[in-house]
């Protein structure tokens, strides 16, 4: 992921949000040292952003769509309050394994259940108008059809978060399919009559939609 904001911006903007405590710093540590495609991690920036909107938006129940190793779930679960939940999608077993561990240990922990599989079917199964909250970031070709099951499982009032919106700015001239599949979404989003929409210039682009 090539850097959308400038590196020292994007450094004095860490500095000066709050930091996310010791197990999630030492799963970093470990995400960076034994996966592969340790960017895919959401940084802390953008994990306080999450967990400030599940606070915002007064959510009881998250939807995440691509787990990696649980940064951003421990996040969002975070400011669930008690008896909410996160359900966190994740295909890959060894990036649930590290979720699981983390999760064991983490007081907030008991608030998530993390779904093995396709995330299309965890969704599919999900009841229309149950969620509060989407995080999509997971495989790019899929956000179409996540961005569009999601706003069936979003209350009125829900938001959607979709990461990678600016996709290293590969987005202003799309080239392959994971480029046009982003496009699309943003593209979808901005003219949606369902729903309200702001593309944020945080990390690599969030893409903030509010259903009406």
């Amino acid at each position: 992921m090539s850097a959308v904001v400038h590196p020292d911006l994007a450094a004095y903007a860490a500095a000066h949000t709050t930091p996310p405590g010791p197990l999630l710093d030492e799963l970093e540590r470990e995400t960076r040292v034994a996966m592969n495609g340790a960017d895919m991690l959401t940084g802390h920036v953008e994990a306080r952003l999450l967990q400030l909107l599940v606070r915002l938006c007064g959510a009881r129940r998250v939807v995440e769509v691509g787990t990696f190793t649980g940064y951003a779930s421990l996040m969002m679960a975070a400011g669930l309050p008690d008896g909410g939940e996160l359900v966190t999608c994740e295909i890959e077993p060894a990036h649930a394994a590290v979720a699981e561990r983390f999760f064991a240990r983490s007081p907030v922990g008991r608030r998530i259940r993390l779904a093995r599989g396709p995330a299309l079917a965890t969704l599919r199964a999900l009841p229309a108008g149950s969620v509060d909250l989407v995080f999509i970031d997971a495989d790019k070709e899929g956000y179409p059809a996540y961005y569009e099951e999601s706003l069936r499982l979003l209350r009125p009032g829900g938001l959607i978060a979709v990461d990678n919106a600016l996709w290293s700015g590969r987005v202003l001239a799309p080239e392959d399919d994971e480029d046009r599949a982003i496009a699309a979404v943003n593209d979808r989003a901005a003219r949606d009559e369902r729903v309200e929409a702001v593309l944020l210039t945080v990390r690599d682009g969030v893409l903030l939609v509010r259903k009406k």
